[in-house]
C-alpha cells in the first residue's frame, strides 16, 4: 500500500471513528426514549411511544417548556441590539481603553458558572425582582453575550467601510447608514448570533437554578430535580426534544445565513 493511500485510509478511519464516538451518546438515548420498559436501557426492551404520550400528559413538563421558552427569547431579544452595538462600537469606533472595553465584555465568558449565578442571585435580590421569569432571560443574556459579539464582528470585520462612507458623502445620516448599510451587512452575524443565544439559554441549568423557584422551574431545572429521584424514559423523551430544537437552530441557521458563512466566520 502506498504512503498516499495509507494515509488517506488513516484519516477516513480517524473521522469515522470520531464521527461514531460523537453521535453514540445521541443515538443511545434516542433508542432509550422509545424503550416498551419502564427504566432507561439500551438496547430498548421494545418499541413504544408511551413516553412521548406520557411526556406530553404532563402540565409539568408543558408548563416547563414554556417557561424555557419565553427565557430564551427574552435573552435573545436583550442580545441582539446590545451585542450588535457593542461589537461594531468596539470594531468600527475608536474608543478609548477600546482594549480594556473588550476584555470587560468578554468577562462573563471566563467567569465560572456558580459564580454569575451567586452574582445575579445577590443582584436581583437587592432589586427584589426574583420570582419572575424576565431577570432569568436577562441574566442568561448578560453570561452568553460574548457569543453574540464574536458573531456581529465576524461579519463586521468583513464589512468594507468605504461602503458606509460612500452612503455618508451621498447624504445620508448616521442613522440610515447604519439601517441602510451596517446593519444588513453585519445581518449574517447577528441571525447567527440570536440563534446561538436562544440555544444556550434554552440549555442553561447552573444560573437558571440560582434564579427560579418552585413556581418558575424552567425545564433543564426540571430535569435535574427529576433525575435526583429516579431516572424513567420520560427523561430520554426530554432529551430527544433538546436534539430537535438543536437541529431545527441548525437548519434555520443553514437556511437563513448557510452553514458554509457560519463555519467560514470562525
Amino acid at each position: 500500500m502506498s504512503g498516499g493511500r495509507s494515509k488517506a485510509v488513516v484519516l477516513w478511519g480517524l473521522t469515522v471513528f470520531s464521527l461514531i464516538l460523537l453521535s453514540f451518546p445521541t443515538l443511545i438515548i434516542i433508542g432509550a426514549s422509545f424503550t416498551a420498559g419502564d427504566i432507561i436501557r439500551f438496547p430498548p426492551e421494545g418499541f413504544s411511544l408511551r413516553w412521548y404520550e406520557r411526556l406530553w400528559q404532563l402540565d409539568s413538563f408543558k408548563d416547563a417548556l414554556l417557561r424555557t421558552f419565553y427565557v430564551s427569547i427574552v435573552c435573545t431579544l436583550v442580545s441582539i441590539p446590545a451585542g450588535t452595538l457593542a461589537a461594531l462600537g468596539i470594531l468600527r469606533y475608536r474608543i478609548r481603553f477600546r482594549r480594556s472595553l473588550q476584555v470587560y465584555l468578554l468577562l462573563p465568558f471566563t467567569i465560572p458558572l456558580v459564580v454569575s449565578g451567586l452574582g445575579m442571585l445577590i443582584f436581583f435580590g437587592e432589586l427584589r425582582i426574583l420570582g419572575s421569569l424576565w431577570p432569568v432571560g436577562v441574566a442568561l443574556c448578560v453570561i452568553n453575550l460574548p457569543f453574540m459579539i464574536w458573531a456581529v464582528s465576524a461579519s463586521a470585520n468583513a464589512l468594507d467601510s468605504e461602503l458606509e462612507n460612500a452612503a455618508a458623502n451621498c447624504g445620508a445620516p448616521p442613522v440610515v447608514v447604519f439601517f441602510t448599510v451596517t446593519l444588513p451587512a453585519v445581518m449574517p452575524g447577528v441571525i447567527t448570533g440570536a440563534l446561538l443565544m436562544f440555544i444556550l439559554a434554552f440549555n442553561e441549568f447552573l444560573v437558571s437554578l440560582f434564579l427560579v423557584d418552585s413556581r418558575i422551574v424552567t425545564l433543564p431545572v426540571q430535569i435535574y430535580n427529576s433525575i435526583r429521584s429516579v431516572i424513567t424514559p420520560d427523561l430520554a423523551a426530554v432529551s430527544v426534544v433538546y436534539i430537535l430544537i438543536a437541529v431545527l437552530a441548525v437548519w434555520l441557521l443553514d437556511r437563513l445565513v448557510g452553514l458554509e458563512i457560519f463555519l467560514r466566520s470562525k
